[in-house]
């Protein structure tokens, strides 16, 4: 097989299979098929687009270009970005591990998504770009019908500290990070979609997702290297012996001499495979001494040892084989080299007998990196946003690579800095192309945790602009670093601004009250970033090693975690702090927590009413208490806390608290009116006492119910005052 010929395979063009789906010449029209006649406003709708011609690489727009022209009710023209697709069927299994069998289904193709904002009759036309020049479809029409559905997330254009949703209903964020999900991860596809049930059964509504996890989670962009790993080296990689020079250069996989003799193809996603079906594994090998090459996977032998002579060139090889009745999965396919010397391998492609994509693209040491989209990945996260969207959960994808780029934006006007510009746009326009339809997509991440020193504000800014032109959505943009980063809170192209904290022995006493630290930093947010969401993406208990912190799961109450959540909601902040530990929070069903916070807030006006730290305090008690809220025209909402309920005190020191009592809540600014007060423990929710107050003359004064942690309080306006 030659070079060409092994990159279609790669890249699933193999799959245009004979029939209908045979490969289209150039010059031949393209075909427009919308997948349903109607959709409801703010869902999805997806399109076939067929009659192209075979590329080499159909995710690089610079190849080949695929758009939607879509001509919306009100005459608007919006430009939207197609896809190149391969689809896969799914099995789920709870007894099994790897839980999820996922195989190819069907022939990669084209594909578009959309979801239309406005109701009426919608037209759209493809349109295809190449070295022949550009092509389009006949038009199609489809109608939107007018729905209840809330649309997309944005900043407030109320108040723009916050967020709400296309319709203006406010939103905030309940949740924490579940960033590594995977086949052999502790949270899989599987169980992620069960954490999502779980969530919106406790109220929470957000996630942090990392779609950048190398080869060891979920990456869409990234090595998922068969022949090594991200933290162990490329493996037996090598330059191709005998090239040309002044030709690009090729690699393939070497056995014998610097390496082992035998290698092992470890693809990063689990190999399925079907049961009872006919296989066929194909290549080539050199040899530079007589030997043979066996091939297995596992206990099976795939054919005859392939017998090689010295110096004969390059040798083809074919070894067919059937999987067993019950086999749902292939181990790992090893290469034996037998004789000594050295041999090298190339264009190894595993398919079905019948005909099918390349189940071994991992194993091409000539895959890009960077703008390769790992098709299985990218069915995976459509999965998990398809299960946000029943859920009612909003996810905040972390989609770039950072190892893959942060070397290249050293030097902002070298060559590497506009290279890795040009190939993040590529990037997100595919990932604009498939994710963007979403309304469970609350935002672009575009790290996690960049090196805060590096000049990437030209990144941001050219980054910026292009989502500017192609999300036709418009989902908000931020980013992380692994330490503070005003410039990056301030920059005009980043909507949100984030903050990552731990709780460290090395902060000493600093750390041992973690309501105040979390106060502190999203005051530090706040500070850079006035008119902008904030939020703490990153937060949890931690040693000084920054792994996790030996005395979480001796919190058995996980007093740390419901005080975080409970400052940070209070404290002006557009989300709960996020944490980061969410195998142990899952361990420990931590998600009880979210409930009675969730009811809490349900009802807060957060974008309408000119919300601001609450003045108010705790007076006629020896204990001093910390009051955390907010309060605007039409009530307060306040959390109170005996600073001595910390997680440090309470799990390390186990000290006895003594219950707050006979306290008076002061509140020296209140508009004057009639207010309901309310009082809840914010460890179950439970209403504690309901009451009426006067607002006349300031300060407002109100009993406390006795407690021994914290409380929280809602002043609901239900009057003016009579001078009013």
């Amino acid at each position: 097989m030659n070079r060409s010929s092994a990159l279609l395979v790669l890249f699933g063009a193999v799959a245009f299979w004979t029939g209908e789906h045979g490969l289209a010449g150039a010059a031949d029209r393209l075909q427009l098929r919308p997948l349903a006649p109607e959709v409801p406003q703010y869902a999805k709708i997806e399109f076939l687009i067929t009659g192209l011609g075979a590329y080499q690489n159909p995710f690089d727009p610079e190849e080949v270009a695929v758009d939607l022209e879509i001509r919306t009710p009100s005459g608007q023209t919006l430009l939207l970005p197609a896809f190149w697709y391969q689809p896969f069927e799914r099995r789920v299994s709870a007894d099994r591990r790897p839980a999820d069998w996922v195989y190819p289904s069907g022939p990669a193709h084209w594909r578009a998504r959309f979801t239309p904002t406005e109701p009426g009759l919608y037209q759209a036309m493809a349109r295809c770009t190449d070295r022949h020049g550009s092509r389009t479809s006949a038009p199609v029409r489809f109608t939107c019908q007018k729905s209840d559905r809330r649309g997309f997330l944005r900043t407030s254009s109320k108040d723009p500290r916050f967020l709400e949703f296309s319709t203006g209903e406010p939103f905030f964020g309940i949740g924490q990070n579940l960033a590594f999900i995977g086949f052999e991860q502790q949270i899989t596809y599987a169980k992620a979609e069960k954490v999502f049930q779980t969530l919106r059964a406790m109220g929470a509504n957000f996630l942090r997702i990392w779609t950048c996890c190398e080869d060891w989670a979920l990456a869409v962009e990234a090595r998922k290297n068969a022949w090594g790993r991200s933290w162990s080296g490329p493996g037996p990689i090598v330059p191709m012996p005998g090239q040309v020079p002044d030709k690009p250069a090729r690699r393939c996989v070497q056995l014998g001499g610097q390496h082992p003799a035998q290698a092992a193809a470890r693809p990063p996603n689990p190999l399925a495979v079907r049961p009872n079906t006919n296989y066929l594994l194909t290549g080539r090998v050199l040899a530079d001494t007589d030997g043979q090459l066996t091939i297995t996977a596992g206990s099976l032998r795939l054919g005859e040892p392939v017998r090689l002579k010295k110096n004969a060139g390059w040798t083809n090889f074919r070894q067919e084989f059937r999987t067993a009745a019950e086999q749902d999965f292939l181990p790992e396919v090893s290469f034996r080299w037998e004789g000594g010397g050295r041999a090298w391998l190339d264009e190894i492609v595993l398919a079905e007998a019948a005909g099918g994509p390349n189940l071994l693209a991992d194993a091409d040491p000539n895959r890009p990196v960077r703008t390769y989209y790992n098709p299985v990945d990218c069915f995976m996260l459509d999965v998990l946003l398809e299960a946000a969207e029943r859920e009612g959960i909003y996810l905040q994808l972390c989609l770039l690579t950072r190892d893959l780029y942060m070397s290249a934006l050293q030097k902002e006007g070298s060559p590497e800095y506009q290279q890795a510009i040009r190939d993040a746009k590529k990037t997100f326009r595919y990932a604009v192309a498939r994710w963007g339809y979403s309304t469970s997509l609350a935002a672009w991440e575009y790290w996690n945790e960049m090196n805060p020193g590096l000049p990437t504000d030209r990144f941001y800014d050219a980054l910026g602009q292009y989502l500017e032109k192609i999300d036709i959505y418009g989902h908000p943009r931020t980013t992380s670093a692994w330490g503070p980063a005003p410039k990056d809170w301030r920059h005009p192209r980043l909507d949100w601004a984030q903050g990552h904290h731990y709780l460290r022995p090395a902060d000493k006493e600093k750390a041992h009250d973690e309501a105040a630290v979390v106060l502190e930093r999203t005051a530090l947010l706040r500070q850079h970033a006035p008119n902008k969401p904030i939020l703490l993406a990153e937060f949890g208990l931690a040693e000084d090693n920054w792994q996790r912190s030996r005395w979480m799961q001796q919190d058995k109450e996980l007093v740390h975690f419901h005080n975080c959540l409970w400052a940070s909601a209070l404290s002006g902040a557009a989300s709960t702090a996020m944490f980061w530990w969410w195998e142990l929070l899952d361990q420990m069903d931590a998600y009880r927590h979210y409930r009675p916070l969730a009811d809490f807030l349900a009802d807060i006006p957060w974008t309408t009413d000119h919300l601001q730290p609450a003045k108010a305090e705790v007076q006629e008690t020896s204990v001093q208490v910390r009051v955390v809220g907010l309060q605007g025209h039409s009530g307060a909402y306040l959390w109170l806390q005996n600073p001595q309920s910390a997680w440090y005190p309470t799990v390390v020191e186990k000290k006895q608290l003594a219950a707050v009592s006979k306290a008076v809540l002061v509140l020296p600014n209140l508009q004057p009116g009639t207010y309901q007060v309310r009082w809840y423990d914010p460890w179950t929710g439970k209403r504690l006492s309901q009451s009426e107050v006067q607002a006349a003359q300031p300060p407002v004064r109100i009993p406390i119910p006795s407690f021994p942690r914290d409380v929280a309080c809602k002043l609901i306006r239900t009057g003016q005052a009579a001078s009013d």
